[in-house]
């Protein structure tokens, strides 16, 4: 985990920060909208070109716990969402949006991080990750026509939009593979790198760019932060007993349940602010709960991963 990894959580905050900042210029604040766009479908461009694709024939290969992940990460998960936002944020449905776009999308990458951490199996983890980067991809256009739609915050013609704003970033990461098939060192050793690293900077700038837009509307309702930590916290408890008791039905060892909990708990958010950002700029309250999520779930992560070592000993004591 390199450092812009490790400070990802503290990086995106400067980044809101300084957005705020920047949206005190007038001048600023009337044209740091029209940034937004390009800088996040860079970012996509950059994730498709990391995401490994050709590995999902892997996933297929413990087809047991490749279809226990996907129906919680993607059927479970989402009622449960809806179901803690009715019951918490009904009166703020820019927030509960935002809340269920936060946890409709599967992490991409740091879950393989505690997943190691927790001594779980990391090379499972990883094959699912490419189906859960393409489920993802392709469902969140109907969750915000299912769940938007019904808060009254969301047009029929964003779903286009957003169906747009992924596939041409896919379509084009794909094109850049097929046409360096033969150049395979130039595209590994100098662009995956590149955009590999540049990840957090290029979502960095749309954040900054968002905020700046949409700064003096944001700083008057920011006490609705306190919000969102409740039905967070429900949502990791409930689906960490949810993968244990899963684990324990289907007789996972303890390596493959570890990564059940990594792979329904952690979440991607910067996808998810991807799509928020492109589908609702004016809206910041919906962004604001999904750079929130990060806040609380990266500590939740590691007392998550420092517990199932605990269960691990336990099960090496009684063997």
């Amino acid at each position: 985990m390199n450092i812009m990894e490790r400070l990802q959580t503290v990086i995106i905050l400067f980044a809101v920060g300084f957005g705020l900042l920047l949206g005190q210029f007038s001048f600023i604040e009337q044209y740091a909208e029209t940034f937004i766009l390009p800088f996040l479908l860079l970012m996509l461009y950059g994730l498709f070109l990391i995401i490994p694709l050709k590995g999902l024939k892997e996933a297929f290969k413990k087809i047991k716990f490749l279809s226990t992940s996907v129906i919680i990460n993607f059927l479970w998960t989402p009622l449960l969402a809806w179901g803690l936002g009715a019951i918490f944020l009904a009166d703020h449905p820019a927030l509960w949006l935002g809340f269920i776009l936060l946890l409709v999308t599967p992490c991409t990458d740091w879950y393989l991080i505690f997943t190691s951490i927790a001594k779980g199996n990391v090379s499972l983890s990883t094959s699912v990750l490419p189906v859960n980067l393409l489920l993802q991809v392709t469902l969140l256009p109907i969750y915000l026509f299912l769940f938007a739609g019904t808060m009254g915050t969301f047009e029929v013609a964003t779903v286009t939009e957003v169906v747009l704003f992924l596939f041409v970033p896919f379509l084009l990461a794909n094109l850049t593979l097929y046409l360096f098939k033969k150049k395979k060192g130039v595209l590994t050793n100098k662009v995956i790198p590149f955009f590999a690293s540049s990840q957090i900077i290029l979502l960095c700038l749309a954040i900054t760019a968002m905020f700046a837009s949409q700064g003096s509307y944001l700083i008057n309702n920011l006490n609705v932060i306190l919000l969102m930590i409740v039905p967070l916290f429900l949502f990791f408890v409930i689906n960490f007993i949810l993968a244990q008791t899963v684990g324990k039905l289907f007789r996972f060892n303890y390596e493959d349940t570890v990564s059940l909990n990594m792979t329904i708990i952690a979440r991607n958010s910067p996808i998810a602010l991807a799509i928020v950002l492109t589908a609702f700029p004016d809206q910041t309250l919906i962004a604001l709960a999904l750079i929130i999520g990060p806040l609380i779930e990266l500590p939740v992560l590691a007392i998550v991963a420092q517990g199932l070592l605990k269960i691990r000993r336990g099960q090496t004591k009684k063997q």
